[in-house]
C-alpha cells in the first residue's frame, strides 16, 4: 500500500469511530496500528494529530449529546410543572430525572418538617434502606443540614471521612445502612440572592467515591429549582382552593345573614301590622309558628296555656293555625310523657324564671322557652317545639316575638280588668238584689257579653285574710283568655266560668290554679248550672254555704260541690235532692234486692235499728243467724270494707231513714 493511501485509511478508521460512538480507548489503536504498519515520522505525527482531534470532536459531541439530554429533561420538568396536578407525582419525576441525567445510584429529595423543626424525606429514587427513608436531620447536621442552614451546594466524594460535616450517629447510621459514598446536595430556593428562601434540599448520591463536576452541580441546581417551583405553586394552589373555601363560606354566611336580616324585617313588619290591627295573642303564636315554621304555644305565668298550640309549616300540626280564644287541655300542650300537668306546668314555670334570669330563650325538655316579661313582672311565656336547631337569627326572632306577645298581654289585661270592673259591678247587684230588675240585668249582662239567661257554672272562693288581696287578680288571670266573670263579694271572691264541667270538677280545677297563683291554700265550692238573676243568685248561696262547709270539714285549699258531700250537701243544697242522696247512698244495694228478690236493705236497717245486734237482728227478720252474718257480707262486697265506720254508718242510717220517709 503506497504511504498515503495508508494514512488516509487511518483517517477515515477515525472517522468511523466518531460516527459510531466509539469508546475513547479505541481512538488510541489507530496510532499504534499506524505504527506498527510502518508509518512513521510526519505521516505518524499526522495521525496522532488527527487522533487528538478526533477526541476533542468526540467529547464535544458527547458534551452536546449530555446538555440535549439536560434541555429535554428540564423542558419535560417544565411540562410537567404546568400541567402540575399531583406534586407527589412533580417531585418524584424530578428526583427521578435527577438520578438518570447524573448517572448516580441514587436521589432524593428533603423537606423542612415547620412543627418538628428538622428535615425528613419526601421523596427518594433508587433507595433500599427503610432507615434511609426515614431519616430526619436537623439544621446544621450532616450534608443536607449542611446545605439547608447555608443555602449553597455541597459535595463530597466519600461522605463517610469529609469532616466538613456535623456528623451524628442516627445520619451516619443511615447514610452507612444504604451503602452511599459520594453526595452531591444543592438548595431549593425561592427567590434570589440574600433575600431566597430554603424550602428543602435535592440530593445525587452514588454507592462508590466520585466527584462530582461543576456542570452536574448546575444541572442538580436546575432541577432543584423546578422542585421549589412546584412546591411553591402547590402551595400556592392549596392556598388558593384554601381562600376559594373560605370565600364560599364567607358567602353562605352572607347569604343565612341576607336572609336573616329578611326574614327578620319581614316578621317585624308582619308582628307590627298585626298588632295595629288589632291581633290577639292567638294570632303572635300562629304568625310566629309560621315564620319559625315550628309549633307555638302562649302559657301564662302559671304554666297553662292561654291559647291553643300554632303549627308552623314544619311543626307537628303542619299548617299554621290558631284558636281565637279559650283553652285546651293542658297535657295538650306540656305533658307529653304521661306525667302530671301540674308538675309540667311547674317545670315550665321554672324554665321561664331561667329565661328571665338569663334575658334569653332556653331550652327545656327539647323546646324553647322565653320568658314574656312586663318589666320584672312575669306574664307568661312563649313556647316553640319542632325547631331544636333554633340559630342565632331565629332565636333573636322569637326572643323579639315574646316582646309584642308582652305588649298584647298588658292590653288584654287592661282590657280585662276594666271589663272586670264593670261586670264586677253587675254582679254585686245581681247577688244584692236578683230581683229588683232582672230584665235590666239580663240587660246590662248582654251589653257586657254575658248571657245571664244561658246556664252557667258558679264558683265562690276564699282564701287567708293576709293574702286574701291577691285573690281577685289571680281570679282575673284565671279566667283570662276566655269569656268568665269574677267579682269581690263578702270577703271571697266570685268567678262564673266560661266552662262546661261539674260544678264539683271546676270549683277542683280552679282551687289547683288559683292556689299556684295566689301562693297559698285557695278553697272553691261550685254550684249550678244555673239561668236567670235569681237562679244565679241561689246556686252562689247554695256555693257560700258549700264554701263554708268545706272550710269547716278541714279541707282548705280543696274544691268541691254539695252533691260530693253527701248528706251535708242535702242540707246544704238549694232543691235538697233528697232521692238522688238516697240513691247515691243505698244504690248498690237497691240494685241487688230488685236483680236477686233479696233483703240487703231491709236487713240494714233492722241490723242499724238493733244498735248493731246480730242476735236481736235475726229475732226481728225472723232468720238464722248465718244468714243476718250472710246478708252483711254482701252488703261490705257491695259498699265496701269501711261501709260500718261512723262516719259512712251515719249516712246510710239517714238514706234508710229518708227513704222510710219518702214512701210515706
Amino acid at each position: 500500500m503506497p504511504k498515503n493511501t495508508s494514512v488516509a485509511a487511518h483517517l477515515r478508521r477515525l472517522l468511523d469511530l466518531l460516527a459510531s460512538g466509539a469508546p475513547a480507548e479505541d481512538f488510541g489503536t489507530v496510532a499504534t496500528d499506524a505504527r506498527r504498519g510502518g508509518v512513521d515520522g510526519d505521516d505518524l505525527a499526522e495521525i496522532e494529530q488527527a487522533t487528538q482531534a478526533a477526541l476533542r470532536v468526540r467529547g464535544a459531541l458527547r458534551q452536546h449529546q449530555r446538555r440535549e439530554a439536560e434541555l429535554t429533561a428540564l423542558f419535560d420538568t417544565a411540562g410537567d410543572l404546568a400541567a402540575l396536578r399531583d406534586l407527589d407525582a412533580v417531585l418524584r419525576s424530578i428526583v427521578r430525572r435527577a438520578r438518570m441525567l447524573l448517572g448516580t445510584d441514587t436521589a432524593y429529595l428533603t423537606l423542612p418538617d415547620e412543627e418538628a423543626g428538622d428535615t425528613f424525606m419526601r421523596v427518594t429514587d433508587g433507595s433500599v434502606s427503610e432507615l434511609f427513608q426515614n431519616l430526619r436531620l436537623q439544621l446544621g447536621e450532616g450534608l443536607g443540614g449542611l446545605v439547608a442552614q447555608t443555602a449553597r451546594p455541597y459535595a463530597t466524594p466519600d461522605y463517610r471521612t469529609d469532616e466538613r460535616f456535623h456528623h451524628t450517629h442516627s445520619i451516619d447510621a443511615g447514610v452507612l445502612d444504604e451503602g452511599l459514598v459520594a453526595i452531591l446536595g444543592v438548595p431549593l430556593l425561592l427567590g434570589s440572592g440574600s433575600g431566597g428562601k430554603v424550602i428543602g434540599a435535592l440530593f445525587a448520591a452514588d454507592r462508590t467515591p466520585r466527584t462530582f463536576s461543576p456542570d452536574e452541580v448546575a444541572l442538580l441546581c436546575s432541577l432543584a429549582n423546578h422542585a421549589a417551583i412546584a412546591i411553591d405553586t402547590a402551595k400556592a394552589m392549596t392556598d388558593a382552593r384554601v381562600a376559594l373555601a373560605e370565600l364560599a363560606e364567607a358567602n353562605a354566611v352572607i347569604r343565612e345573614r341576607s336572609a336573616a336580616m329578611q326574614r327578620a324585617e319581614e316578621s317585624h313588619d308582619r308582628l307590627s301590622d298585626l298588632v295595629l290591627r288589632g291581633g290577639d295573642v292567638a294570632d303572635v303564636a300562629a304568625a310566629v309558628a309560621d315564620l319559625l315554621e315550628g309549633d307555638v304555644t302562649v302559657f301564662d305565668a302559671g304554666g297553662w296555656p292561654l291559647t291553643p298550640t300554632a303549627h308552623g309549616a314544619g311543626g307537628a300540626g303542619g299548617s299554621a293555625t290558631a284558636g281565637t280564644g279559650g283553652t285546651e287541655d293542658p297535657k295538650g300542650f306540656v305533658g307529653t310523657d304521661g306525667t302530671d300537668a301540674t308538675d309540667d306546668a311547674a317545670a315550665l314555670v321554672r324554665a321561664a324564671e331561667e329565661s328571665r334570669a338569663t334575658a334569653h330563650a332556653v331550652v327545656h325538655d327539647g323546646r324553647w322557652v322565653c320568658a314574656v316579661l312586663a318589666g320584672q313582672e312575669m306574664l307568661g311565656s312563649l313556647v316553640l317545639s319542632g325547631r331544636p336547631d333554633l340559630d342565632g337569627p331565629d332565636r333573636r326572632l322569637f326572643e323579639r316575638s315574646s316582646v309584642v306577645t308582652s305588649l298584647l298581654l298588658l292590653l288584654r289585661r287592661s282590657v280585662a280588668e276594666a271589663e272586670n270592673r264593670v261586670r264586677g259591678d253587675l254582679i254585686t247587684d245581681l247577688l244584692t238584689a236578683p230581683d229588683r230588675d232582672p230584665a235590666g240585668l239580663v240587660a246590662r249582662g248582654r251589653n257586657l257579653g254575658i248571657d245571664l239567661n244561658r246556664p252557667h257554672l258558679v264558683l265562690v272562693a276564699s282564701t287567708d285574710a293576709d293574702v286574701r288581696d291577691r285573690l281577685a287578680g289571680a281570679a282575673v288571670q284565671y279566667l283570662f283568655g276566655g269569656d268568665g266573670v269574677s267579682a269581690e263579694h263578702a270577703g271571697t271572691v266570685m268567678l262564673v266560668p266560661d266552662s262546661g264541667a261539674t260544678p264539683g270538677d271546676a270549683a277542683g280545677a280552679a282551687a289547683e290554679q288559683l292556689t299556684h297563683l295566689v301562693g297559698a291554700p285557695v278553697t272553691v265550692a261550685g254550684a249550678g248550672p244555673a239561668a236567670g238573676p235569681r237562679a244565679l243568685a241561689d246556686a252562689h248561696a247554695e256555693a257560700a254555704r258549700c264554701l263554708q262547709a268545706l272550710t269547716v270539714l278541714g279541707r282548705r285549699g280543696a274544691g268541691g260541690s254539695a252533691g260530693e258531700l253527701g248528706f251535708l250537701g242535702v242540707l246544704l243544697g238549694e232543691d235538697h235532692d233528697v232521692e238522688g242522696f238516697v240513691r247515691a247512698t243505698l244504690g248498690p244495694l237497691l240494685e241487688y234486692d230488685d236483680r236477686r228478690g233479696t233483703q240487703l236493705v231491709r236487713t240494714l236497717g233492722a241490723y242499724f235499728g238493733c244498735g248493731g245486734s246480730l242476735t236481736r237482728a235475726k229475732e226481728e227478720l225472723h232468720v238464722h243467724i248465718n244468714t243476718v252474718v250472710q246478708r252483711l257480707d254482701r252488703v261490705q262486697a257491695l259498699l265496701g270494707p269501711d261501709w260500718n265506720s261512723p262516719e259512712n254508718a251515719l249516712e246510710l242510717q239517714l238514706a234508710l231513714r229518708l227513704r222510710l220517709l219518702s214512701r210515706g
